[in-house]
């Protein structure tokens, strides 16, 4: 991972049990809640000890946050966080690019946007604008044919048609 991608993790601090504040290079502060996560995940009981929770630390590069030998990635908590900030995360692209299986390239053309664009949304080199994301999803409402634009939304009964 290059520093080109993905924000850098600048800062790290344990707030109340399971939740991080976060600060990155874009100059963003975000608070993320990891408790799901470590309930879910066995190997990472230890971490629920509040005195473990509280050593976190950011990992080397800072591409990683830490405790014990336990680790996650900073783009994962990047995502993490921006959703529950109510924002569009990079991981949320991503899927939706591979559940409607597009490329670069494809998914540019159904958004009416660059390819470079659409590279960056994925990498989180860029913010996703609301707009963007919601094109997104009436994109994949609609599946439009190639060269073609939508007229309207379908009923709830035709979408769930279209997706049985």
């Amino acid at each position: 991972m290059t520093e080109y991608f993905f924000p850098k993790l600048q800062a790290v601090e344990a707030l109340a049990p399971y939740r991080l504040r976060t600060i990155w290079s874009t100059g963003e502060v975000l608070e993320v809640d990891i408790d799901g996560v470590l309930r879910k995940i066995p190997g990472l009981a230890p971490i629920l000890d509040p005195k473990v929770f509280a050593r976190v630390h950011i990992g080397e590069w800072g591409h990683s946050i830490e405790w014990l030998d336990e680790e996650f990635g900073a783009d994962n908590v990047y995502a993490w966080a921006k959703e529950q900030a109510g924002m569009v995360s990079h991981e949320m692209f991503g899927e939706w690019m591979h559940r409607n299986d597009l490329s670069l390239t494809t998914a540019a053309e159904a958004l009416g946007i660059s390819r470079r664009m659409v590279s960056y949304y994925r990498t989180a080199h860029k913010a996703i604008p609301r707009a963007i994301w919601l094109a997104c999803l009436g994109w994949e409402a609609t599946r439009p044919k190639a060269k073609t634009l939508p007229r309207a939304l379908p009923t709830a009964r035709e979408y769930a048609a279209a997706h049985a």
